[in-house]
């Protein structure tokens, strides 16, 4: 992605909302008062520790700092003195003491940043951290809703902004307001109070004059981020979908939506570069106009006797001294706003709630059988479109209870509101009498295995993905399930075997192949309730069989609930259900249902037929 030159990272914002300026000074408190913690928390104390020697060897770094031209300026007194050779002597040791003084305050500053470095770090980490876990806390509607791209997006640029804003609040804008303080003061004393007058003058309208166009120029970036936010979201969502675009020959189609989102881009980045510029020389042109005049009235002095060549010397020095920091703030200063900003949408993604929650003092379920139980179950998406109308269904321990549907019929959402996915809207869910909203999910989803219709990888290895159902599995363990969702010879004649990676989403696999891998991984959690989200949908006929045979096995002392799309493959079931928009239509086993005649029987027509056909 292009980057503006001007900035440490490639910034951006997926904002949907363009906040007030009181709202983004509001949200910028409560992002510094957010990060503090972070900085002096209760424990562990070496963090305080730390804080208190970095902030010691900046004050110190910063007081020899505004000594040091003092140095200079005995130096050059020394050497416009005539006829006394020591003089001379004297102003190569001052000289010496002015060098040393110099690398006195770079080794001060060195030694605070790398005091530092650790706290900034463990900062940085515990707050990357916090966000990963929540994210994974949000529920299922949050993630369907959010883009991958402009979520990890966030992400990035909070974890960024943490770190940038503890480096240049702490170690720029802190030190910068302090070398004023101390150099406003001594040529004050040392000199004139015109002197201030004039250096404050000029550094109150340099302050002025650089926050106004900032905050111009902060709302021309918004803009860019939110263009480079819409075109990597593209790019990201084009490339998850290469097969589509391969398979629509699409390409140059692609490419003219990507090049539309960089052309707009384009154009804001450009304003943000004109909008450079015009700082730039804002700025010189005050700081210059401030330097002239306190040359100008410091070369007066020396005219009249009142001051010597090296003190004309050493208010320029001082004076060169304060602008290279200040010549730096306006840059600081947009970045760190920018770093608010971008702070600030990873802590309104930290304050997210999470849909789904474990209730005070909840217990682990205590799985004693597995029976599943849905009474009068009812939920909906949206409010006004209710999906489940009332679902009463019983699976006891060891059963295999199917749901049959036509699309849209419900059967999917049964099986996301046993995992808690969701909560339901009406009527409860229970596992051995234990309603599921009042136990913990940790121990809600190591009760329940799952193969999904359409199994996702990570992209590692297959023995990483299958041992991925438990953590403390043994190879030999792995082995064995895979063996029993008949993948392990297919696994052994590939070249790298179970070190085999499986690309992205496990590309590198076929359909049938990734399924059995989670079968496998289900396999290995060897849980006590079993949901089986149409797991066979994605298999040809023969290895159908194949899989239908492992997964009975696999479900022997188990309640298994079977979501169906092919009903070849729950014949066999204790109980089928059949949903119709929402609602129960009919129950019983198979020979029953077909003597019946009535929906489930033509569901089991109409696939006969399209099989024979």
């Amino acid at each position: 992605m292009p980057a503006d030159t001007t900035s440490t990272a490639n910034q951006g914002t997926a904002a949907s909302e363009v906040k007030t300026d009181e709202e983004e000074r509001q949200s910028g408190l409560r992002t510094i008062r957010k990060v503090a913690p972070y900085l002096w928390p209760k424990d562990p104390a070496w963090v305080r520790h730390r804080v208190i020697v970095a902030m010691g060897l900046l004050i110190f770094a910063k007081l020899i700092s505004v000594t040091t031209p003092f140095f200079y300026k005995g130096a050059v007194d020394a050497l416009a003195e005539e006829g006394v050779p020591m003089l001379a002597l004297g102003a190569v040791g001052l000289t010496v003491a002015y060098g040393m003084a110099r690398l006195m305050t770079v080794g001060f500053q060195q030694l605070r940043d790398a005091v530092f470095a650790r706290v900034g770090q463990r900062a940085l980490r515990m707050l990357a951290l916090e966000t990963f876990g929540h994210i994974h806390r949000l529920s299922l509607r949050y993630h369907i809703g959010r883009k991958t791209g402009g979520l990890s997006r966030i992400i990035e640029r909070g974890v960024k902004g943490v770190d940038f804003l503890l480096r240049f609040l702490l170690f720029s804008i802190g030190p910068l307001l302090l070398e004023l303080l101390l150099v406003g003061v001594i040529l004050a004393v040392v000199f004139d109070i015109w002197y201030l007058v004039v250096v404050a003058g000029t550094i109150a309208l340099y302050v002025w004059f650089t926050f106004a166009v900032t905050e111009w120029r902060v709302r021309l970036r918004r803009e860019m981020n939110d263009q480079d936010t819409d075109a990597n979201q593209k790019a990201i969502d084009s490339l998850l979908n290469f097969e589509t675009v391969k398979y629509f020959g699409a390409e140059a189609r692609e490419a003219r939506r990507y090049d539309a989102a960089m052309e707009k881009y384009e154009r804001a980045a450009i304003k943000t570069s004109y909008s450079l510029a015009f700082l730039n020389f804002g700025q010189s042109l005050l700081i210059t106009m401030g330097l002239v005049g306190v040359m100008v009235m410091a070369a007066v002095g020396v005219q009249r006797g009142d001051l010597t060549v090296g003190d004309f010397v050493m208010v320029n020095a001082y004076m060169v001294q304060i602008t290279v920091p200040l010549n730096f703030l306006g840059t600081v200063y947009r970045e760190i706003r920018q770093a608010l900003v971008d702070m600030g949408e990873m802590f309104d993604l930290l304050e997210q709630p999470a849909e789904v929650t474990d209730p005070p003092g909840a217990k682990p379920l205590d799985v004693q059988g597995g029976r599943v139980e849905l009474d009068d179950v009812r939920f909906g998406y949206d409010a006004a479109r209710p999906i489940l109308k009332g679902v009463s269904l019983v699976a006891e321990p060891g059963q295999m209870v199917a749901i049959v549907g036509s699309t849209g019929s419900g059967k999917s959402t049964i099986g996301r509101l046993l995992f808690r996915f969701y909560d339901v809207g009406g009527g409860a869910l229970r596992i051995d009498g234990q309603d599921v909203r009042e136990v913990t999910q940790d121990s809600l989803h190591a009760a329940i295995g799952v193969v999904p219709q359409d199994t996702v990888l990570f992209n590692d290895t297959i023995r990483y993905n299958i041992g991925y159902g438990r953590e403390d599995a043994g190879d030999a363990e792995i082995e064995a399930v895979a063996r029993a969702a008949q993948i392990h010879d297919f696994i052994m004649a590939l070249p790298d075997g179970y070190e085999t990676t499986v690309g992205e989403r496990g590309l590198k696999l076929s359909g049938g192949e990734k399924q059995r891998v989670g079968i496998a991984r289900t396999l290995l959690k060897d849980p006590a309730i079993l949901l089986l989200d149409e797991a066979t949908s994605a298999l040809d006929s023969e290895t159908e069989q194949e899989i239908k045979e492992a997964l009975m096995q696999a479900g022997r002392g188990r309640t298994v609930l079977t979501i169906a799309h092919r009903l070849s493959t729950i014949a066999e079931a204790d109980q089928i259900i059949v949903l119709e928009q929402g609602e129960v239509v009919e129950r019983g086993r198979h020979e029953a249902l077909l003597q019946k005649g009535g929906r489930y029987a033509q569901l089991w027509a109409r696939q006969q037929s399209e099989d024979v056909g």
